[in-house]
């Protein structure tokens, strides 16, 4: 039995060629960690509601706050290795399929996740010794670090200066790196029509960032639960939730690449 062969045409290839770009190869990363960010809270808050039950054991409330940490660095991380691709494709375009080479790529993801697993392992690795009154309530959706400090019988005063630090090292610096990345191509493409989609792109991470610092670095005051659950959700559940339509669904490529799959005729 003779297998069927299939043959690209020349537009089929010039389709998966951009498809495989460092743009892209970003965007399949964040992708997946967008995924992985909203199902350590998502998930369990659906059963809660379904449930009527808001009981989480305190392993799971452990494994939660790893994993949510661990994602929201490395969602920050990837966002910021994004805007530089950006930078150096708008103000540096003959340089770069030299400086944007496929190593370069797969060295800023893996330095991502490992500064990522670090920090999660680190902060909740600190937070194992703590004591804890018995029956306590997290005025909150899901297992977040400062809520469960709060909490906490002993003293946190190393955790909170470690969380402190981690907020303002590795939020902070990713997102003036970013700022900084942005206002160069801006000011490069100033009256270009892409520059919306640089404003919107711009718009998520702000919200992402900022959301997330000042949930973090408002905690040493003292604040409502209301608001901090407010602001919480719009950078676990709000932003995620945009990111496929400000990098996906805006782009030529995927349209072209999704119209194909489905055998919808290409213009």
């Amino acid at each position: 039995m003779r297998m069927k062969q299939v043959y690209l045409r020349p537009a089929d290839w010039k389709c998966w060629y951009h498809l495989h770009t460092p743009m892209y190869f970003f965007l399949a990363n964040l992708s997946f960690v967008d995924f992985c960010f909203t199902s350590t809270t998502i998930p369990k808050m659906l059963l809660n509601i379904q449930t009527q039950s808001k009981v989480i054991t305190y392993a799971g409330c452990i494994s939660q706050m790893y994993f949510f940490i661990l994602c929201a660095e490395l969602d920050d991380l990837i966002l910021s290795a994004m805007a530089y691709d950006r930078f150096v494709a708008i103000c540096h375009p003959l340089q770069y399929t030299i400086i944007m080479s496929p190593q370069l790529c797969g060295l800023l993801v893996l330095v991502s996740w490992i500064i990522s697993v670090l920090n999660s392992l680190l902060q909740t690795l600190m937070v194992l010794p703590l004591s804890f009154c018995t029956g306590m309530e997290i005025p909150h959706f899901f297992c977040e670090l400062n809520q469960v400090l709060r909490l906490a019988c002993s003293e946190t005063f190393l955790n909170d200066t470690v969380m402190y630090f981690a907020t303002v090292l590795l939020g902070g610096a990713p997102l003036a790196g970013i700022l900084y990345s942005y206002s160069k191509i801006v000011s490069s493409i100033c009256g270009i029509s892409s520059a919306q989609g640089c404003a919107s792109h711009l718009s998520v991470v702000s919200l992402f960032c900022c959301t997330g610092l000042g949930v973090y670095l408002s905690s040493v005051a003292t604040q409502s639960s209301h608001s901090s659950t407010t602001a919480s959700v719009m950078y676990t559940v709000v932003t995620p939730m945009l990111n496929p339509f400000i990098y996906s669904l805006r782009n030529r490529d995927i349209k072209r690449a999704l119209k194909r799959i489905v055998g919808i005729p290409v213009m």
